[in-house]
């Protein structure tokens, strides 16, 4: 019950506010097939406000799926901004190339197929913002590897950190453990300022966690 009225909400927050458009719903229906694990339409248009609050012209993502939020953050860095997005199936980042060139944002957006964890240590920064949404097991080394790549004052957001409120259960399961093994790392990691919010919604219960890269 409680999830529907979520879910109701979000909806009506997505209609009022413009969170949606038909290269949007076209990217969701192509990847229909996979899992539905794309971010919702409220937090793909929060990651888009983060991206233009800071004037961000690069952009990394861990977990391209099927394009979904790789649009959204296409749309913030604007003309001649650049998306990296890191996707390790072939067929997701296929589908996702299709969905991205339908939005008319191919120039915009970089879709890099292989494991994050070897595409990473190849890339070159700085990078202004990065958005974290891969397997939650090397969330650890993802986050290590974001900061390492950004610029002083960069955020980045990684999320499903609540994940219905099992991260505070050590040993509940391999994802809980990689949340709880970045979160314990981040909270002794000199280099960055963070903090999590939960949320409900279409979703269900989760959340996300935001730091910032400091100078």
């Amino acid at each position: 019950m409680a999830k529907d009225l979520w879910s109701a909400v979000d909806a009506y927050f997505a209609n009022e506010l413009g969170a949606d458009d038909a290269a949007l719903s076209g990217a969701l229906a192509a990847s229909s097939h996979m899992p539905a694990i794309a971010v919702s339409a409220m937090h793909g248009k929060m990651l888009h406000l983060l991206a233009l609050s800071i004037g961000a012209k690069r952009v990394l993502e861990v977990g391209t799926l099927g394009g979904y939020s790789a649009i959204w953050l296409a749309r913030a860095v604007g003309a001649g901004g650049k998306v990296v997005t890191l996707e390790i199936d072939p067929k997701h980042a296929e589908v996702a190339r299709g969905s991205i060139a339908k939005a008319g944002l191919s120039g915009r957006v970089d879709v890099k197929v292989g494991a994050a964890i070897d595409l990473l240590p190849t890339l070159e920064g700085p990078f202004d913002f990065s958005f974290i949404d891969a397997d939650k097991e090397s969330n650890a080394a993802y986050f290590d590897w974001a900061v390492k790549l950004s610029r002083p004052g960069a955020l980045i957001v990684v999320d499903n950190v609540v994940r219905d409120g099992k991260v505070i259960d050590a040993g509940s399961s391999a994802q809980v453990d990689g949340v709880r093994r970045m979160m314990d790392a981040i909270g002794k990691d000199a280099r960055v300022d963070a903090t999590a919010v939960q949320t409900v919604g279409v979703k269900g219960y989760d959340g996300f966690l935001l730091a910032r890269v400091k100078a």
